[in-house]
């Protein structure tokens, strides 16, 4: 009885103290989108010419998002049934952003006017194959060439 106690005291703790730096950091998001509105970061297709550039440097924004106590809980009960795993959805969004604010915030302070051909990784951090122990995590890369 002491341990199910225990087990929904952490989950109360993972939902709310999840919900609430996940809040924190879409309004540290959002308001950081809203001062790099001027630096357009676009990608261009095989056969579309490049823009002309007097200098270009290669710009990467890095981010690694773990999941709450309550999402790791969640996506172990989506998993032994299958779809969806909403909880997550919130993470590679928030990871996407941050790495694509991250790489244009390093582009701003070099005086970019543009990045082009800008690309995004991800991959998940902590889970083995077959192991569903420790953390959870992913890692979002943001890449892309900065011109004047």
């Amino acid at each position: 009885m002491y341990n199910l106690i225990i087990f929904f005291c952490l989950l109360a703790l993972g939902y709310f103290s999840g919900n609430y730096f996940e809040q924190q950091h879409y309004k540290s998001i959002k308001r950081r989108e809203r001062k790099t509105l001027s630096l357009p970061a676009v990608t261009f297709g095989a056969k579309k010419p490049i823009p002309e550039a007097e200098v270009a440097a290669l710009f990467v924004g890095s981010v690694v998002i773990s999941a709450d106590y309550f999402k790791m809980f969640v996506y172990g009960l989506r998993n032994l049934v299958g779809g969806r795993v909403v909880v997550y959805e919130s993470l590679l969004d928030r990871g996407r952003r941050e790495a694509l604010l991250r790489m244009k915030e390093q582009a701003i302070t070099w005086g970019a006017s543009t990045i082009v051909n800008v690309r995004l990784e991800s991959s998940n951090i902590g889970r083995q194959a077959g192991n569903n122990k420790g953390m959870v995590a992913i890692e979002v890369i943001a890449y892309g060439t900065g011109i004047k």
